[in-house]
């Protein structure tokens, strides 16, 4: 398949211009701009450019509210983001912003965002945190794609979870995981592009190991570890919509179409100030770090995706086909 390469400022009006036809002010679009291309920078196609035209296409329809605000209360150590059943990425900022000021107050913030949309990639809304010299930990629900274990109706989302903790004179220690054996993005990538998937990754609606990317996605994803996978999604949809009075995964609507209601998302972001902690905590983790890394073949969660994103620091390299549907979108 054909590639072009365009600039980040390029990438990042496509979406602007793109979402702006669907109704969505300008800075409400540009922090959404900014996700998708870091994603495209971090070598995870999955959640960037691609998501664009089906975010697109749900404001369009009204199933996402174009023109949210999010607003933003606290209670204590905990702030609340109502998204407004509009895109996360704004409303993922405003708390972002907020917890700042109450983890300097309180040495804790914790951040329950309800009425929101795809959570986009994890380690983005903890990595800031932990480049201020803070620990963040950040869970997510999505739509229903993983069975209980030992069942075969998907009733669990995805359920991201993301971990960022500062280092003395390097990028963040970031980790970043899925609940299932992979994203299912990546299978909804197979299935645009027709081609199949390694066993592994899913099910089809019989319980059965699948190839086929369209199988899979009206199957069930594999979760990552089994049984303790299933059980990890569970305890992130409580943190996630059960705090925050949100859907469950099984109540949501697909983030791959126009149809229904809004899924009215959750996520839960905890940030520590490890100040307030026992001292010295900084040089403690640069020692396990660097016994890590002293072990021939070890790599710190996050290094690759640092170093992609490095390297495409002033451009990346997307499908043509996916930037001619970018561009003529974008055009009207």
């Amino acid at each position: 398949m054909s590639k072009t390469t365009i600039s980040i400022a390029q990438a990042e009006r496509l979406v602007v211009d793109l979402f702006g036809l669907a109704g969505m002010p300008a800075e409400m679009a540009q922090p959404a701009a900014r996700a998708l291309v870091m994603a495209e920078q971090e070598g995870l196609p999955s959640h960037g450019l691609a998501r664009a035209p089906f975010y697109a296409a749900q404001m369009r329809a009204g199933k996402v509210v174009a023109d949210a605000a999010p607003t933003v209360s606290r209670d204590g150590a905990v702030v609340r983001v109502d998204a407004g059943l509009g895109l996360a990425f704004a409303a993922i900022d405003a708390g972002a912003k907020a917890a700042r000021d109450v983890v300097r107050d309180l040495g804790v913030a914790v951040v329950s965002v309800t009425r929101s949309h795809h959570f986009g990639v994890a380690g983005q809304a903890v990595e800031p945190f932990a480049r201020e010299g803070l620990i963040a930990l950040a869970f997510a629900n999505a739509p229903a794609a993983m069975a209980p274990w030992g069942g075969n109706r998907p009733l669990y989302g995805t359920n991201p979870i993301a971990f960022a903790a500062p280092r003395v004179k390097s990028d963040p220690l970031l980790i970043d995981l899925s609940l299932s054996h992979v994203a299912r993005g990546k299978v909804m990538l197979a299935q645009k592009s027709g081609g199949t998937i390694p066993e592994g990754w899913a099910l089809d609606v019989d319980g059965n190991p699948t190839t086929d990317a369209d199988a899979a996605m009206a199957g069930t994803m594999v979760p990552s570890g089994g049984a303790k996978g299933a059980a990890l999604a569970l305890m992130v949809e409580l943190l996630t919509a059960g705090l925050a009075g949100a859907n469950f995964a099984y109540q949501a609507s697909s983030l791959f179409d126009d149809k229904g209601p809004a899924p009215n998302l959750a996520h839960f972001i905890l940030v520590l100030d490890p100040a307030r902690f026992a001292p010295g905590f900084t040089d403690r983790a640069e020692a396990m770090f660097a016994a890590i890394e002293a072990q021939d073949g070890a790599r710190l969660p996050g290094a690759r995706r640092m170093a992609d994103r490095a390297g495409r620091a002033e451009q990346i390299e997307i499908t043509q086909q996916l930037y001619d549907t970018l561009t003529g979108l974008a055009r009207g």
